[in-house]
């Protein structure tokens, strides 16, 4: 698995108007390398799960792509 920051880096170059919503939680998967690292009190996987919930409105293929590499390394 590709580490959370250098997936955050890709989301922020293909995502153009990123939401409000998942900003914060894009921006903690920056100084993220897994979901079994914390970023202040929360956990990495907390911060995937909020951002997923954020990410809707990011679609195209790259969306599909990430949004379910991401939900890999959830299960």
């Amino acid at each position: 698995m590709r580490p959370l920051n250098t997936i955050a880096k890709e989301i922020k170059s293909d995502w153009a108007k990123i939401n409000y919503g998942a900003v914060p939680y894009l921006q903690a998967m920056q100084g993220l390398s897994s979901i079994n690292d914390t970023y202040y009190y929360d956990s990495g996987r907390t911060i995937v799960l909020y951002f997923l919930s954020n990410a809707s409105t990011w679609k195209g293929d790259k969306a599909k792509a990430i949004k379910s590499e991401l939900k890999a390394m959830l299960k």
